[in-house]
């Protein structure tokens, strides 16, 4: 099922420090769904995901993040972060500017973070969680923590990232870096040129390899943040846990991040929770399995519907 091969027509809104750019589909007044996508995606992730959630009766919106797309920022002045405290602060800006009270937040990658985040620090604005990678909210105190070789070998982007040749590559390649990834870390995902080109043209955005470079660079405690989420950044620097019923993935083919059991992150989540591992997915789990994807979220919908 692919009704919506394009997401259009867009929408915008200014929320916090972005005009948001974003997707709606589906019923003005069903229960609400964000959908978030990740680096280096966009929302075409949900192209089928989206269509699927609108036909059970959910309003639907898909977020450009900051960096990507349509999705602008407001003033010159401020700084181009990608820092986890400011995705998680654009998703709250934007519930408070669309006027949802409470909302099932879903995600993976930098989107899932961003869910995570809110979930975490406003529980009363998250109905449910469907976070891909479990908990998604990094400990920058210990990221100088050397991994396992195996997983180092995974990170090098991240790595690459942190030097100026890195900066360059990116910019002078956007597509074939962007490209490598999506193999790398999908290697069962059979996605064709016009799937590819269809995201990539996201990355054109004039902010994307700032916002990018910032991200890599601050999770590791590399350069600071934007004074403006320092709050946000102190309070997940406690790790909180996640109290709202959440449903966690780990693809069994992902490139960046081996699958691991419930019991890794079982302290992080304080509420209800299930932890489900896709044969065959790798990281871009809504647009490799939409369905298991949408049905998930439908699943916390019917949780909460009395």
């Amino acid at each position: 099922m692919q009704t919506e091969q394009t997401m259009q027509p867009l929408r915008t809104i200014e929320a916090g420090a972005l005009e948001v750019a974003y997707f709606e589909t589906g019923p003005a007044d069903g229960p609400p769904v964000l959908l978030m996508h990740g680096f280096p995606y966009d929302i075409h992730s949900y192209v089928e995901v989206a269509p699927m959630l609108a036909e059970a009766g959910c309003r639907v919106i898909v977020p450009y993040l900051r960096g990507y797309g349509a999705t602008r920022f407001l003033s010159d002045a401020t700084p181009r972060s990608g820092e986890q405290a400011a995705l998680g602060a654009d998703l709250l800006a934007l519930l408070d500017a669309l006027s949802i009270p409470r909302a099932v937040l879903a995600g993976y990658d930098w989107g899932g973070r961003a869910a995570c985040v809110v979930a975490a620090l406003w529980p009363e604005r998250c109905a449910g969680l469907v976070s891909f990678n479990s908990y998604n909210i990094q400990d920058i105190a210990k990221a100088m923590q050397p991994d396992t070789a195996e997983n180092e070998h995974r990170l090098w982007y991240q790595y690459y990232f942190h030097n100026e040749r890195g900066r360059a590559g990116l910019a002078n390649d956007r597509r074939g870096i962007t490209r490598l990834l999506w193999r790398l870390w999908s290697p069962t995902w059979a996605f064709d040129d016009a799937t590819f080109a269809r995201s990539a043209a996201a990355f054109d955005h004039p902010d994307f390899v700032d916002v990018v470079i910032q991200s890599y660079r601050h999770r590791y405690g590399l350069v600071p943040g934007d004074p403006a989420y320092a709050d946000i950044e102190a309070r997940l620097a406690a790790q909180p846990p996640i109290t709202v019923p959440a449903i966690t993935f780990d693809g069994a083919d992902d490139g960046v991040r081996p699958p691991s059991q419930a019991s890794a992150h079982a302290h992080r989540f304080t509420g209800p929770r299930s932890h489900r591992i896709v044969a065959g997915v790798g990281h871009n789990m809504p647009q490799e399995v939409p369905r298991v994807f949408a049905d998930a979220v439908l699943e916390l919908i019917s949780a909460r519907t009395p």
